[in-house]
């Protein structure tokens, strides 16, 4: 199965300016093709991931990626799918998202062999442009009427577009031109919502050079799920690739909570499983859903592709001791990982009677209640169910002298930190 039978299996072909053309040369030819990533945080997240590993399906089947990291781009804000202007930051601190989003670009690509992927910042030629040879030879490639017409302008037009913003377009165009004058990069993919802003460089590459350039544009959907909401978002924000921002555990969970409806889809997109095991993986959905196999499949391959496999195994410690409530096998790193967002408190006593800590750390609201709470069998100490009124917690109710965890009932946990 070639590249392009295998992008339509995996429903990653949304538009195609020459499909036939394209199909035609990636047949006969390895060639460049690039993805631009836009510096708008520190890190890139889990809604990124879709076109780094399309690039490096490209990459696995002899072409060469370019990751374009828009140090220029990312000063001004791209307008797409946005409702107001976006917040300009400094050049110092995009700078430092950039080198960090090329950093983990870097895990995803090959940098080495006869088809090296290679990293570039769009800052290096952006840069260095001076206002009149951007409006004489870039800006005048541009009718108005033909720029107020895509979709990234016309949404915005109502609300408000500055003229910074308005001209992204032209900068995103100019990458383009410049990599398929000096890398010959013959193509362009980026997600639905840069369909406009990639035919506009197409546009300046053929007005530029001649009308027969063998350029193409390529995007891929955006990634959706079948409930309507947004496609990496949890309660606790962003599910971001940067394991400090987003903890592998906290990665795994998220993919492991994939909806039935959703979970064939993201096998498809997110992992580099055949097709035989995706469709042995869908039928199981279809007949025992129950099981969840796919969604452990999922998140198993994702999370090892992003985070590898000593932070894959981790995760799935971390999840199997929360499901037995074995907490004394966990470290406590894998603590601070799976009970990151549960309430905490600092505990500042050596030793402690345990009704009296219920109480202070608001666990229970009265020390009537925390005895009857106790009388219950409603407290577990790392797992464990203490039952006596007369408990003092000491340095051996402690892991790694660092954390004990509580647990109120079946599923409200508490951290006391020491």
């Amino acid at each position: 199965m070639n590249l392009w039978e295998d992008l339509t299996y995996r429903g990653l072909v949304n538009q195609v300016t020459d499909e036939e053309g394209l199909q035609k040369e990636l047949t006969s030819n390895s060639i460049s093709l690039y993805c631009g990533f836009d510096p708008t945080a520190d890190s890139l997240h889990i809604g990124h991931l879709l076109t780094v590993l399309t690039l490096r399906r490209f990459q696995q089947a002899g072409h060469k990626p370019i990751a374009l990291v828009g140090g220029a781009t990312g000063l001004i804000g791209d307008p797409s799918g946005k409702k107001a202007e976006r917040t300009l930051n400094e050049k110092e601190i995009v700078q430092q998202w950039s080198d960090k989003i090329k950093n983990q670009l870097s895990q995803f690509l090959t940098f080495e062999g006869d088809n090296a992927a290679k990293a570039v910042n769009n800052y290096d030629w952006i840069g260095k442009l001076d206002v009149i040879s951007f409006l004489r030879d870039v800006g005048k490639n541009f009718g108005l009427n033909y720029m107020l017409a895509k979709d990234s302008v016309e949404s915005r037009i109502q609300s408000g577009i500055s003229f910074t913003e308005f001209s992204y377009m032209i900068l995103q165009s100019y990458d383009f031109f410049n990599l398929y004058k000096n890398e010959n990069c013959t193509l362009q993919i980026g997600g639905s919502d840069q369909w406009g802003n990639i035919t506009a460089g197409l546009e300046l590459i053929r007005k530029s050079t001649d009308e027969d350039a063998k350029a193409y544009g390529f995007t891929i959907p955006l990634v959706t799920k079948s409930d309507g909401t947004k496609f990496g978002k949890s309660e606790g924000g962003a599910i971001w690739l940067d394991a400090e921002k987003t903890s592998p555990y906290e990665f795994y969970q998220f993919l492991i909570n994939t909806d039935d409806r959703d979970v064939v889809k993201f096998l498809k997109y997110f992992t580099f499983l055949s097709h035989d095991e995706i469709d042995a993986l869908a039928q199981e959905v279809e007949t025992a859903p129950e099981k969840r196999t796919a969604q452990k499949r999922l998140a198993e391959e994702v999370t090892k592709l992003v985070h590898g496999e000593g932070a894959l195994k981790q995760a799935i410690r971390i999840s199997e001791a929360l499901f037995s409530g074995d907490i004394k096998e966990l470290s406590a790193a894998e603590i601070k990982q799976g009970f990151k967002d549960v309430p905490s408190y600092e505990c500042t006593q050596d030793d402690m009677v345990l009704i009296d800590l219920l109480v202070d750390s608001k666990i229970s609201p009265s020390k009537r209640q925390a005895r009857e709470d106790i009388t219950n069998g409603a407290i577990y100490l790392n797992g464990d169910r203490v039952t006596e009124l007369d408990h003092v917690l000491t340095k051996q109710d402690r892991i790694e002298e660092q954390f004990t965890i509580i647990r109120r009932g079946k599923k409200k946990y508490y951290l006391i930190k020491y």
